[in-house]
């Protein structure tokens, strides 16, 4: 009778070290999901963002602003 416990105990401990690793790989796949979904928009909002501010200092040297050299306050 203690012989079937055992094996009983080692079968579950064998069964929740199996859920450990897939609930780990599954997280491991959503986060690599997730920083490539939101990787390429991050990506897109700074080069907008980007675009934007580059379009700013086009028109400060159109108008003949300094643009962008050596901004700041004061100069």
């Amino acid at each position: 009778m203690q012989l079937r416990s055992k094996k009983n105990l080692r079968a579950q401990r064998g069964q929740g070290m199996t859920e450990y690793i897939l609930l780990v790989a599954l997280i491991a796949i959503a986060c690599i999901a997730a920083v490539k979904y939101f990787g390429t928009k991050t990506k897109e909002g700074f080069q907008t963002a980007g675009d934007a501010v580059g379009g700013v200092n086009q028109g400060m040297k159109d108008a003949g602003g300094s643009g962008s050299s050596g901004g700041g306050i004061g100069n």
